[in-house]
């Protein structure tokens, strides 16, 4: 039975790839088929046509990789939650760099988003703690400072048993990452000007040519040069 599924979704795979121009999801598929692949493509970054590999991928899976993908899914939704302190993603009250003895307490870097975290992480360089806002200021979008975790960061910087020192901001360097980068860094001012306020450098990346460096890009590095 399970050669016989797998000859079929593979011949399903071969017509998908030949039909349905227009990227929508196939009336001839079977409904259960047509629901999986509806609810792959919402996923960011995935069309219809992936959609349809990744669903078909999944068909020519065994019964037991389909069940701990599910299983992996629901689990995820159902034990992860944010941490008390940073609003991390966390299985724990407390997420396991708030947990770790050997940060630093008194640096703080600010991100947008938990995913923000990993890369910091992966440079070895950063040796502190964390604050996920959980975005960026948007006023056009309607994302205002009571929507984000403003008022977590700027309590937990005001505490004097916290004993922060420097608030590192690593919001993006885009519109609403710089909009929400100084008006954190304002609020800070008023709020514990003790605190030491940096921003990450921009500028050019290692490796690249001038010549293929825009002009924000240049201006930042000429803004943020060093002596050597």
């Amino acid at each position: 039975m399970r050669r016989r599924v797998s000859i079929w979704a593979v011949s399903v795979v071969s017509a998908c790839r030949a039909c349905d121009e227009a990227g929508s999801v196939s009336t001839s598929y079977a409904p259960p088929v047509q629901r999986l692949v509806t609810e792959l493509s919402k996923l960011p970054g995935v069309g219809s046509r992936t959609a349809q590999r990744l669903a078909f991928h999944i068909l020519r899976s065994s019964g037991e990789d389909a069940s701990a993908l599910a299983q992996a899914i629901v689990e995820v939704k159902e034990k992860i939650g944010l941490c008390e302190v940073c609003f991390n993603l966390t299985d724990e009250t407390r997420c396991r760099i708030c947990q770790d003895a050997r940060r630093d307490q008194g640096l703080v870097c600010v991100v947008e988003e938990p995913s923000d975290v990993i890369p910091m992480e992966r440079t070895h360089e950063y040796h502190g703690v964390y604050h996920v806002l959980g975005g960026a200021l948007s006023p056009i979008d309607g994302v205002d400072p009571e929507d984000l975790k403003m008022a977590e960061l700027f309590a937990r910087v005001s505490a004097s048993e916290a004993g922060v020192r420097e608030v590192v901001l690593a919001t993006n360097p885009t519109t609403t990452g710089e909009a929400t980068a100084l008006y954190i860094a304002q609020e800070l001012r008023e709020r514990a000007p003790e605190v030491k306020v940096t921003r990450l450098a921009s500028g050019l990346p290692v490796g690249s040519d001038l010549e293929y460096a825009d002009e924000v890009t240049l201006g930042k590095a000429f803004a943020g040069r060093r002596a050597v």
